[in-house]
């Protein structure tokens, strides 16, 4: 049976997902401007090769976006959405001694998303865990602040976040939480083996109920000046901090 189709826009997004096997894209849509620029870039040469290609102006893809939404820089794509494993497919198939996700709960914004999964492909952490009811999977804004990071990571929608951490502690997995309440610093600990990385809204940061699942509670050391950091800010900096630590030796 045929997937619903959805629109992705902007450079990076449209060209990740042309290069990746796995994703079915049922057409592209660009003005001649975009086209001339990626054939000045040698980009879309063999991209395009057996793909739905329609020249459209800017104004018409304007009005089929939504001109206040997102920038779709010339060039946008209908695609199907990848097919999934489950995430406890995922953790009986992978063998890894050292495996890093991430989890969000109450985190909505697509664009805060979008830059989370880009930090999380560029320091290699392994999949993303998100709350199947409000992840806004087929945002324009999403796929466009992830910059292409959506065709390289694993996405598990879940129905329940508690039953996926306490799934997750079975086998062997360490729920750190990012919490404001923490007093440890998050680069004292080790990062070795497998862990859960928890993080919550910035209004609500993370529920009670869920904290209760987790074995760690950690928190970013910063100037006193500021309290917080946007949630994609704070989550750049732990991946990067855990990407670093794993690559010294």
């Amino acid at each position: 049976m045929k997937k619903t189709t959805f629109l992705i826009v902007g450079k990076h997004a449209v060209l990740e997902a042309l290069k990746n096997p796995s994703r079915r894209i049922e057409r592209v849509l660009l003005t001649e401007d975009a086209q001339k620029k990626l054939n000045r870039e040698n980009q879309s040469l063999n991209l395009f090769k057996s793909i739905n290609v329609f020249y459209k102006s800017r104004k018409e893809l304007d009005n089929l976006c939504g001109r206040s939404e997102t920038a779709h820089q010339g060039l946008v794509a209908e695609v199907e959405q990848l097919d999934e494993l489950t995430l406890k497919e995922f953790v009986l198939k992978n063998k890894k001694n050292n495996l890093n996700l991430i989890a969000l709960e109450g985190v909505t914004d697509p664009r805060n998303i979008g830059s989370i999964i880009r930090s999380a492909v560029a320091f290699g952490i392994d999949g993303l865990i998100v709350k199947e009811r409000s992840f806004p999977y087929k945002s324009k804004l999403l796929y466009k602040s992830a910059s292409g990071g959506t065709e390289h990571i694993k996405i598990f929608k879940v129905s329940n976040l508690n039953t996926s951490l306490k799934y997750l502690k079975t086998k062997n997995f360490w729920v750190s939480a990012f919490d404001i309440s923490a007093k440890k610093d998050f680069t004292d600990n080790n990062w070795k083996g497998k862990n859960v990385l928890l993080f919550g809204s910035e209004g609500f940061g993370i529920k009670a109920k869920t904290l209760e699942n987790s074995d760690f509670k950690f928190k970013v050391k910063m100037n006193e000046n500021i309290d917080s950091l946007n949630i994609s800010n704070t989550v750049s900096v732990v991946c990067h901090h855990i990407f670093q630590s794993k690559n010294k030796n």
